[in-house]
């Protein structure tokens, strides 16, 4: 099923319909706009037809300088078969040509009282969101003092029992168990909810609690920017675990690589504090802070000064 169709954007920016109407539903496949200026001029060999056309006091002025003939031919060439919507900017007249030519091929033709600059703007970020790549992966994320903190582990471990705790600690919940994932950027992920189960969060022994309802509006948020994974495992014994903190480890979620820790559960450890923690010692690292480097660089110092003694 395609993500966005016309009839999208009419409905979100409130466009009105000049003619095309039998194509309101055809596919919108990429987020990228087509300003056609050259094509009013007449070369089309380059002419992205499959993207969403604007049409703005630049290309409309030029194209009423136009001969009568020129005007269908130029028409004819813009409004193609695959060619998603024609958006005339600034309540701009809209030449008979087009809806001529719009009526004929089946392509929207649109109209818009913003600017065509404001209004390019406004369709890419809309496009870009719904058609960014998307993944959804098992885990809780968890807004922690501003850091999107994603819990993974195998079912059972405490995933959603440490967000519950983490929400009582003022903390705030995104997603519990299925969080779906959209890379918005070549280095963002945002992760949000299936509107399914939106706000809520499973317990075992309690069942299914609304956290909203519970806790107020202030513990729970749509959306979050992901940029830590803590990945929760049971404690194995003789295992190796980090206690320095100086090697990051990264896990990769569609192209972006996210920085991962990850914490052995066992009874006794306050898993909530723990991620808490480790949220606010990772702002400290993108401040140019490193406790563990810090460390280090001290230790190499006085075994130096040991050394020369």
């Amino acid at each position: 099923m395609p993500k966005v169709r016309t009839k999208d954007l009419m409905d979100h920016f409130q466009l009105e319909l000049i003619s095309g109407e039998e194509g309101i539903n055809r596919p919108i496949t990429m987020s990228d706009l087509s300003r056609p200026g050259l094509e009013m001029a007449g070369y089309f060999t380059y002419y992205p037809k499959e993207r969403v056309q604007l049409l703005g006091k630049t290309e409309i002025s030029f194209f009423e300088k136009l001969l009568d003939s020129e005007k269908r031919h130029r028409m004819d060439s813009l409004c193609t078969d695959i060619t998603p919507a024609v958006i005339v900017t600034r309540d701009m007249h809209v030449p008979p040509e087009l809806i001529e030519s719009s009526e004929q091929n089946g392509v929207p033709v649109l109209r818009s009282p913003l600017k065509t600059t404001r209004l390019a703007s406004r369709l890419t970020n809309y496009l870009e969101s719904k058609l960014a790549p998307t993944t959804a992966v098992h885990g809780v994320l968890v807004d922690i003092y501003g850091v999107g903190v994603l819990l993974t582990g195998k079912s059972g471990v405490g995933k959603s029992e440490t967000a519950l705790e983490l929400i009582k600690r003022g903390h705030r919940l995104v997603a519990d168990d299925c969080v779906e994932i959209r890379q918005e950027d070549q280095d963002t992920l945002v992760g949000s909810a299936p509107e399914l189960i939106e706000h809520l969060l499973e317990i075992r022994g309690l069942g299914i609690i609304n956290v909203m309802t519970l806790f107020g509006a202030g513990s729970v948020r749509s959306y979050k920017r992901i940029t830590l994974v803590m990945n929760l495992e049971l404690w194995e014994q003789g295992k190796q675990y980090d206690r320095l903190g100086l090697e990051e480890e990264k896990v990769k979620i569609i192209d972006t690589e996210i920085t991962k820790l990850t914490v052995p559960v066992r009874p006794g450890r306050n898993l909530a504090v723990i991620i808490e923690v480790a949220a606010m010692n990772f702002r400290l690292k993108r401040m140019g802070l490193n406790a563990a480097e810090q460390f280090t660089n001290k230790l190499a110092g006085v075994i130096e000064e040991h050394e020369q003694d």
